[in-house]
């Protein structure tokens, strides 16, 4: 019964080290985001630009000592996992410098791992304890990875939905536009061919 309550507890410490956000970066702009983690940490960064421009954002992760983990630039989307080699602040920075008015909106999570363990576990209940543990932590896992899949997805439909009315619109335009070429192309023949047969008199 013990073992049975721990489970909904650990689920939502696990869960609630993972983080969401939508944001808008500004053009010339640059947005930073900072986790304080220990070595051997596992981490991620998933991202996702929902709207602006071209779709595309400079992406970069630092670590502590100043040194670049990570460096994209005008990334669509993408997915980075790393370990932390060595104590300290992350940094994940998304820099719109390339853009000289267009806003960009994107959407991203921080996944932190749980920091790894000095401790020499003994007995058998203490096994047993840790072998429940790693499965929800598998568990949580999974369901952090079906979350973030429907989070992509949604994006993903909203950018798709917003090019297919976009699309749409234009298509519109463009059809209204050829009919009244041909509605002006029809007059001029009419007209041309009206003049062409009219029989002048000469007085």
């Amino acid at each position: 019964m013990y073992k049975l309550s721990l489970v909904p507890l650990l689920l939502a410490s696990l869960m609630s080290q993972v983080e969401s956000y939508f944001i808008t970066v500004d053009a010339h702009a640059e947005e930073c985001f900072f986790d304080k983690v220990k070595s051997g940490t596992k981490m991620g960064l998933m991202f996702e630009v929902a709207e602006g421009g071209f779709l595309d954002i400079d992406v970069r992760i630092v670590g502590p000592d100043g040194k670049t983990i990570h460096q994209g630039e005008r990334e669509s989307n993408g997915k980075y996992t790393f370990a932390a080699h060595m104590d300290g602040v992350y940094q994940y920075c998304f820099s719109n410098q390339m853009s000289t008015m267009t806003p960009k909106i994107v959407m991203f999570s921080m996944d932190i791992g749980d920091a790894p363990s000095d401790a020499t576990n003994e007995g058998e209940d203490e096994a047993s304890h840790n072998k429940l543990e790693d499965m929800i932590k598998e568990l949580s896992t999974a369901l952090t990875g079906v979350k973030h899949e429907q989070e992509y997805m949604q994006v993903r439909d909203r950018i798709h939905r917003a090019i297919n009315e976009n699309t749409n619109s234009r298509v519109v335009m463009w059809s209204f536009f050829e009919a009244l070429v041909l509605v002006a192309m029809t007059l001029g023949q009419i007209y041309y061919l009206k003049r062409f047969f009219e029989v002048r008199r000469v007085v």
